[in-house]
């Protein structure tokens, strides 16, 4: 358990723009940040980062909080790890408690599978740099390859011993449980034995965004046909292989530097344009693009850059999956590097700057590229000449701007010798077939949102009349409780006192013992309450950065401004009445607002009762009940004519 002295320093450090931006990125608008959500698709920003309230929040999905709501939010993390990832971004020492074997045994699986892929990829590296083995076969195979030990060390490649189960036993050792290792892909159990999964094999790790170690690819160095060449990590609670880029963690800020990313297929190709100081690229480990790893790369660039090396069938075979970049409305272009050449090759056999030459020279539109590419295939057959058009159509079909349609169309229209309106009959009716469908589409399980895994559900929050008052009171004890509400003479010593808004709202629902039903609401009045006993008064901060990580997400979602006023305007002294213009109007109402919801609510809890009473024939409390539901009555329309007489329902 972290002591609270520890997550103030962790929370005092963290700087909300820093956070975020290690992750997406932001432009100044403003006093505020915007930037593309990274918790929802979306192409017009609605992401905001106010560094003064040291907040964030998506007007798009909703997602709200500060530094360490959005670590939780963006890499599934609980409380006390998103705590310590910001620790170690600041260097902030971590002291906790020891933990009990109960708690230990408790302990979230997640984590300990976390743990245990990042002790593998030590020990690993260490076999690599350090044993015997290690040197005679991994790293000469590296050093054959022309890799320099910083590269090695920057993506922290390793080597795991050829001895089947040496990897698992020296886990054990170090006590690391079996049931882990094998969850994480590290260790196969078969009846009572065990062996390594990638026994005998380099090793390169896969990565999170934010550097945390998912799962491993092991390539084997022997020439065994019975074996696979490259072997990945199953997946397990912490690894999806469709969800994740290899190199993204080490490429993500130059993506966002050079608004470009390349893509290309195996490990050593990253690593090979990184030696060649091209770092904003990233590997689909030899699989098909997914829609998940597409957004990956869109949360830092629009661009992508796909280089292929000169052979025809796994060109044709690999670009029938780039329809989902177009579909994300992305740039896409094409680069085939000359023939018997790949990333990692040629990058090796040319300069730097002869590399970045090529790619600028030859970077094709992918529409472009696919439309040569088949024509040539079909060349003057006319049935293949008419699958080659249907083929493109479908790619131009799923570009969502309506202005890159159009000009693709006509530049098709002109390589293809096909006359547009052709072209746009067939766009057209595709788009329409797609849209048919997308609107009579049952609903099933897959269509609902999915929870991180092994994160509990949360409950749903009763959206009733009293839960919007209770919020809106909170709301203004949040924005607005430290401001000067009005001011009174005391009786006593005729001294002039200062009522805060706080001090009114506080005194009002307390004075009429009334309570709130959401627990999260209840908690933060009660911080106000104490403070307004003491003199005191807490300062937004204190509940954007509560430990409590329901009452800091609550806060800062409260806190958060949709709207603000225009510099112009500013600048020109327009006369704007704002809300805070108008407090001595808008808290007594919400406090009358709160007053009514609460007593309706109790008006129905005595009805119940009423009912009750009478199956029972009690006569004194029937009559204790409808005297206490006419004096309810009566406060409620006393409160009516203070609203100014609205009827309240």
């Amino acid at each position: 358990m972290i002591d609270r002295q520890t997550i103030e320093r962790i929370l005092d450090a963290a700087q909300i723009v820093d956070v975020v931006q290690e992750f997406v990125p932001l432009k100044k608008r403003g006093v505020n940040y915007l930037g593309l959500c990274p918790f929802h698709n979306e192409k017009t920003p609605s992401f905001t980062v106010s560094p003064s309230k040291e907040i964030f929040k998506c007007f798009g999905c909703g997602k709200v909080g500060n530094s360490v709501n959005f670590i939780m939010e963006h890499e599934h993390l609980t409380y006390p790890e998103a705590l310590k990832y910001l620790a170690k971004k600041y260097h902030i020492e971590v002291t906790e408690k020891e933990r009990t074997p109960e708690e230990i045994e408790k302990q979230n699986e997640r984590e300990s599978l976390l743990v245990v892929t990042a002790y593998a990829a030590r020990q690993f590296e260490e076999n690599l740099f350090r044993s015997d083995e290690g040197k005679s076969v991994g790293l000469s195979y590296f050093m054959e390859r022309g890799f320099r030990h910083s590269t090695l060390k920057k993506f922290e490649t390793g080597y795991c011993f050829d001895q089947r189960d040496a990897f698992s036993k020296q886990a054990l050792e170090d006590g690391h449980r079996l049931d882990f290792l094998v969850k994480a892909g590290l260790t196969i159990q078969h009846e009572e034995k065990i062996f390594d999964r990638f026994s005998g094999r380099i090793m390169f790790p896969i990565h999170s965004l934010s550097g945390q170690i998912l799962g491993f690819g092991g390539r084997t160095l022997k020439a065994d046909p019975k074996s696979a060449k490259y072997l990945n990590s199953p997946e397990s609670e912490i690894y999806h292989k469709s969800r994740i880029l290899y190199g993204i963690y080490q490429a993500r800020k130059a993506i966002t530097q050079e608004d470009k990313c390349f893509l290309v297929e195996g490990y050593t190709d990253v690593m090979s344009l990184h030696e060649a100081a091209i770092e904003n690229v990233v590997a689909s480990s030899g699989t098909s693009l997914t829609r998940e790893q597409v957004r990956l790369v869109k949360r830092f660039t629009q661009n992508i850059t796909i280089l292929y090396d000169g052979d025809p069938a796994g060109i044709k075979a690999s670009i029938r999956g780039i329809d989902i970049v177009l579909e994300e409305g992305m740039n896409v272009k094409i680069v085939l590097l000359p023939e018997g050449e790949d990333p990692d090759s040629y990058s090796k056999k040319v300069s730097n700057e002869q590399f970045l030459e090529y790619i600028k020279n030859n970077e094709t539109d992918f529409i472009r590229f696919k439309t040569r590419l088949l024509l040539d295939e079909a060349s003057n057959d006319p049935v293949k000449k008419a699958g080659l058009i249907n083929d493109i159509v479908r790619s131009v079909a799923v570009i969502p701007e309506a202005i890159t349609r159009t000009i693709y169309i006509k530049e098709c229209s002109n390589l293809l010798e096909v006359p547009e309106s052709v072209l746009y009959q067939e766009v057209n009716k595709l788009m329409r077939e797609k849209s048919f469908r997308e609107r009579n589409k049952y609903p099933g399980p897959e269509d609902l949102p999915v929870p991180p895994a092994g994160s509990p559900a949360k409950p749903v929050r009763p959206l009733t009349a009293s839960f919007f008052a209770e919020k809106e009171v909170i709301r203004l004890l949040l924005k607005y409780g430290s401001l000067e509400f009005e001011r009174k003479i005391r009786s006593e010593d005729g001294k002039e006192e200062i009522i805060t808004v706080a001090d009114y709202i506080v005194k009002e629902i307390t004075s009429d013992e009334l309570s709130f039903n959401d627990a999260v609401f209840a908690r933060i009045f009660d911080d106000f309450r104490f403070s307004s006993e003491q003199g005191l008064f807490p300062d937004d901060k204190h509940f954007i950065k509560h430990e409590d990580p329901d009452i800091s997400r609550i806060s800062a979602d409260l806190l958060a401004d949709a709207h603000e006023l225009s510099r112009i305007w500013r600048d020109k002294q327009t006369y704007v009445e704002t809300e805070e213009m108008k407090l001595h109007d808008i808290v007594p109402d919400v406090v009358l607002k709160f007053k009514s919801d609460k007593i309706q609510a109790y008006r129905k809890e005595i009805m119940i009762l009423l009912e009750e009473a009478v199956r029972n024939n009690d006569r004194e409390r029937i009559i204790f009940l409808q005297t206490r539901f006419n004096n309810l009555s009566l406060a409620l329309g006393h409160i009516s004519k203070q609203l100014g007489n609205r009827i309240l329902l």
